[in-house]
């Protein structure tokens, strides 16, 4: 469920500005969404846990607002963003 090291690191390298760019928007949806999968992963199987399902929840609402932002600054990388994530555009 959580992201490896590396992953991460692969995460920041790919969306961030450089290496050390772990704060930008992208990089914080990219790594939501990582987080986001292995939870929907994880309640394929265990149905009935419904704490686990708050927590994802949550952080869908979390990478939805993130995404709402970055379509108010710039239309254009929110469209790669998504794209490149495999995300439907749901964003009002």
């Amino acid at each position: 469920m959580a992201v490896s090291k590396e992953r991460k690191a692969e995460l920041i390298k790919q969306y961030g500005k450089d290496e050390n760019d772990s704060g930008s928007a992208a990089v914080q949806v990219a790594l939501l969404t990582e987080r986001i999968r292995g939870l929907t992963e994880h309640m394929k199987s265990h149905k009935k846990d419904f704490h686990t399902r708050r927590g994802l929840l949550m952080l869908v609402g979390k990478r939805r607002r993130l995404l709402s932002y970055i379509k108010k600054q710039d239309i254009e990388e929110y469209r790669q963003l998504i794209a490149s994530l495999g995300i439907r555009d749901n964003i009002q």
